[in-house]
């Protein structure tokens, strides 16, 4: 999630003269075959992993602190994210079949979660960046307290609600004729009855996407991050090496999933009122797609690398795990079996103050 992506179709309504005349921007079969495959397993694993993060917060680990707090809310973004994308590109790839109601809600919240989550990386970084650095300041712990970031959090969320609001009141569903056969498509897109008004949404809406979504939370990052990788190289730890890897790691991706797609789309945004050829559109319209699902695939990568890297959090996953399969093992047993073992599974799990509760799942 969480990614930022444009929440406006380019292929399909775009003020441009073409040289040739009429041009058809609708991908080929085999490029919706292909990208339908790619987004089902980027939902697949971004489902997967976000909803075991959310898991370990509400049942086993809690929300202890600020970075907590923030992790939970990455992950509940990213998860909206992967829920709202199938829909999105089912009814783009076989007509909007859903009504004017769901268009609006969808494209909203899948634009609100993309603000938020990057916002809230951002924050992550901030927070480490208090933690490490200006941890001798009498500052840091009031700043890092549970209060603290339900409030900016909350803040954060408000202003995804904001910058997505030209996506709320512009987009409709509507019908479109097509090019080539005798048929009409329904749309969900963003739809303007002024020429003024669509020139300019069409530079506004991608433009505070590539700022607020993808430019402001990469100065944040590096910023933090090259405080934080600083003041761990100057402190004898054993362990400054490790983490100065992960935060590069985190960098590095982060830059890979994003700067690719962001460029593509500042370049076709600086070109949109431009005259090109058919051709050139296709071309710069296929690298947006595949950018684009690169961008997605960061939703995947967030768990691993915010939650499932340290070494608590990968305690209380192994627990779901465990939890998961002695559940399985009950429900097989009492399925087959009308007397069920007695003590069929024993697990640990970690309450939330600490302590070690062992549960025992019995008939």
């Amino acid at each position: 999630m969480a990614s930022v992506t444009s929440d406006y179709d380019y292929s399909t309504a775009i003020d441009f003269t073409i040289e040739e005349g009429l041009c058809n921007l609708d991908p080929n079969p085999m490029e919706v075959i292909t990208q339908t495959y790619i987004h089902s397993i980027i939902c697949a694993f971004g489902l997967i992993g976000n909803a075991l993060v959310i898991l370990t917060y509400v049942f086993y680990k809690r929300t202890k602190t600020m970075t907590d707090v923030y992790l939970y809310n990455v992950a509940v973004a990213d998860l909206i994210f992967v829920v709202a994308l199938p829909f999105i590109i089912y009814n783009e790839q076989h007509s909007w079949l859903m009504g004017s109601v769901a268009c609006k809600i969808l494209r909203s919240a899948y634009s609100i979660n993309l603000y938020s989550g990057m916002l809230l990386l951002a924050c992550i970084s901030g927070d480490r960046y208090i933690a490490i650095v200006q941890a001798r300041k009498s500052f840091g712990a009031r700043a890092r307290s549970l209060t603290y970031s339900r409030l900016i959090c909350s803040a954060v969320w408000v202003f995804a609600v904001a910058l997505t609001l030209p996506t709320l009141l512009y987009t409709e569903r509507f019908e479109e004729k097509s090019l080539e056969a005798q048929t009409t498509n329904v749309m969900c897109q963003m739809s303007f009855s002024k020429t003024e008004t669509a020139k300019l949404m069409k530079v506004v809406v991608p433009s505070l996407q590539i700022a607020i979504g993808f430019l402001l939370p990469l100065l944040v990052m590096v910023f933090c991050y090259s405080s934080i990788v600083c003041t761990l190289l100057r402190a004898q730890s054993t362990q400054r090496q490790k983490a100065v890897r992960v935060i590069l790691a985190v960098v590095v991706v982060f830059i890979m999933c994003h700067l690719p797609y962001n460029v593509t789309l500042l370049s076709h945004t600086l070109s949109l009122f431009k005259e090109r050829s058919c051709e050139a559109e296709k071309i710069k319209l296929q690298v947006l797609a595949v950018s684009r699902s690169i961008a997605y695939f960061h939703c995947c990568l967030n768990p691993i690398l915010y939650a499932f890297i340290g070494v608590r959090f990968r305690s209380h996953f192994k627990q779901i795990i465990l939890d998961l399969w002695c559940f399985s093992k009950k429900y097989i047993y009492t399925a087959r079996s009308s007397r069920a073992p007695s003590d069929i599974c024993i697990t640990g799990r970690m309450s939330s103050d600490g302590s070690n509760n062992m549960t025992s799942f019995s008939a």
